[in-house]
């Protein structure tokens, strides 16, 4: 018998194509999940990543509310010229405390992976009101209003209880001082800025939204960003060889 009737037989008996098709799924996909079952972990130890502080996670919950990530994607792919334009590849890691996470599969905008600290506090101010004072060809929608609306955070703990129920390393300390870290954290000078630092590590504290008497949603939303992509330090890793 010839190859192409042994193959005659799969496209005359569709119960036989079928079978063939489920063997071949099988055969694959236990390749794929079989070697996990001996990994006791598939995220990749790094030091510095940390829970969001209570009030870049308010900044996050409204990144999310805001459609933020309908246009903009928070993974950074191992391939030259995105490492180029965006720096160091993604790591699981940096995505562990995320629910969900925010990589995303289209950009209208550039990645956010690694904005953090590239623009000052004013360019985010000005970016959120009127996007395109400081990017011409930008297609966002202005945000204005959140410079303007104060942030309710009355419930910023219970946030910290249910991120803790999901693995988030948030303690009872933590929790605790939730409504009060919003506040420090947005503030310049704040009396309690040492105990907020030693809670997060490389917490910033400051007015983030240039509007000492309230807290808004802006301050929280620039919190967020700024924090973005500076929780691992780069320079101890050399992985150009993963690079395609």
């Amino acid at each position: 018998m010839s190859l192409w009737q042994k193959h005659a037989i799969f496209e005359k008996n569709s119960i036989v194509l079928v079978i063939g098709i489920l063997i071949v799924i099988a055969i694959g996909g236990l390749v794929e999940i079989v070697p996990l079952f001996y990994l006791k972990n598939t995220i990749e130890k790094v030091d510095g990543v940390r829970p969001y502080t209570p009030l870049e996670l308010a900044g996050r919950n409204i990144y999310v509310r805001e459609g933020c990530y309908l246009c903009h994607s928070q993974m950074i792919r191992p391939l030259r010229d995105e490492v180029e334009r965006y720096g160091h590849y993604s790591l699981a890691a940096e995505s562990m405390y995320d629910h969900p996470f925010q990589w995303g599969s289209k950009r209208t905008g550039p990645d956010l992976a690694r904005v953090g600290g590239k623009y000052s506090d004013d360019w985010h101010r000005d970016h959120l009101r009127d996007p395109r004072s400081v990017v011409p060809g930008s297609v966002m929608p202005t945000y204005g209003f959140l410079a303007k609306t104060e942030l309710d955070y009355s419930h910023i703990a219970e946030d910290l209880k249910v991120q803790a129920l999901i693995g988030v390393p948030y303690t009872p300390d933590m929790i605790a001082n939730a409504v009060k870290d919003v506040a420090t954290q947005a503030t310049t000078d704040s009396p309690d800025a040492a105990d907020l630092t030693k809670r997060y590590s490389k917490v910033q504290v400051r007015d983030f939204d240039g509007n000492p008497g309230a807290v808004t949603e802006a301050d929280a939303l620039i919190a967020y960003l700024q924090m973005m992509g500076t929780q691992v330090d780069f320079s101890l890793y050399d992985d150009k060889a993963n690079i395609r």
